[in-house]
């Protein structure tokens, strides 16, 4: 059974509200651990348009996704936040005042004073490929997400896709699996071009394949894949035996199971106060794209503002005899101290 990890603050959601919120929640003294479907931080930001160039965030005239998201990194790495990536908290239950129990999809558990859904609009959900019968193999030959790398040790293992996730799974799994197959619509790649010479060099050495087409159907039985049957871009079909895959094409936003967590939904957003942005449960706070409350702007600097008033908030719950007072960390010498500024 997986250890039960205690902390002051679970933040559901690794994107730029969500990490700005380990910096005002640090500020108080409260310790954080962050979890996110995502494989990395930055949630959309990082995602979706990683060089995509922002122009509305406070001071900064231009930034890409991936620049604000290290830029927050560099910001709230004296708090020492924990990360839980490829996770998905499934539920979350009441079981003190104020103590929450969170469960993720992955098993683990979590105890805390205070939850922070900073979910963006939901959850990233992986795309399922057009392939009849694909659900039967399902997490047991089929996955769409790496938990663990031992997993996939000793594996006939097919990769199909042509981005990032694509190539970098190829290139960490062909060390340990038995024989890996990358399939493509295409010989050509959206990947960073490192990783795609990475994995030519790999095939000209002949230790990997390299196939274009797209999958039309797979052969196995009781959940247990034994091949994938391919046409080809000469529209001739063909088989490629394997015995495991992970396709990976792309994501989509999905409310997820935000609607199990007993919180009250108002059109997929959850209702919040403008005092702390706390929802309907008292130690549940929502800031960002997931939260909604009248004069409710989507805007990355509108959710940094709501994590400041919800820290305040935090705060009383998890420190109930500490008198807050606030302090600005221009002018704070304890504040200073806490940021390692000399």
């Amino acid at each position: 059974m997986t250890d039960i990890i205690k902390t002051d603050v679970l933040i559901i959601g690794a994107g730029p509200c969500g990490l700005f919120a380990v910096f005002e929640l640090g500020l108080l003294d409260m310790k954080v651990h962050l979890v996110d479907i995502l494989d990395k931080l930055g949630g959309q930001c990082a995602e979706l348009y990683p060089e995509k160039p922002i122009y509305d965030i406070p001071a900064v005239p231009m930034v890409t996704g991936q620049g604000l998201t290290d830029a927050l990194m560099e910001q709230i790495k004296p708090f020492n936040p924990t990360f839980h990536l490829n996770e998905m908290v499934e539920t979350i239950e009441k079981i003190g005042d104020p103590l929450f129990r969170a469960t993720t999809d992955a098993g683990q558990v979590f105890e805390a004073k205070v939850i922070v859904i900073a979910a963006g609009g939901g959850s990233f959900q992986p795309k399922r490929p057009p392939v009849p019968g694909i659900e039967a193999y399902e997490g047991t030959s089929v996955f769409y997400a790496v938990r663990k790398m031992e997993q996939f040790r000793d594996k006939n293992l097919l990769i199909v896709g042509g981005g990032d996730s694509a190539l970098d799974w190829v290139l960490n799994l062909q060390p340990i699996a038995k024989r890996v197959t990358l399939l493509h619509r295409r010989d050509d790649f959206r990947a960073a071009p490192h990783s795609v010479d990475q994995m030519r060099a790999l095939v000209a050495a002949g230790k990997m394949d390299l196939k274009i087409g797209q999958v039309t159907g797979l052969e196995g039985a009781d959940g247990m894949l034994s091949g994938a049957l391919v046409k080809g871009g000469d529209n001739a079909t063909f088989k490629i035996d394997c015995n495991t895959m992970l396709p990976f094409f792309g994501l989509t936003m999905k409310l997820g199971p935000v609607a199990n967590w007993g919180v009250k939904l108002e059109n997929n957003l959850v209702p919040v106060d403008t005092e702390a942005f706390e929802t309907d449960v008292p130690g549940i706070f929502a800031i960002g794209d997931i939260n909604t409350y009248p004069g409710k702007l989507k805007l990355i600097l509108s959710g940094f503002h709501e994590g400041a008033l919800m820290a305040q908030k935090a705060s009383r719950y998890v420190y109930p005899d500490k008198r807050v007072v606030f302090q600005y960390t221009t002018s704070s010498s304890s504040l200073q101290k806490k940021l390692g500024v000399n």
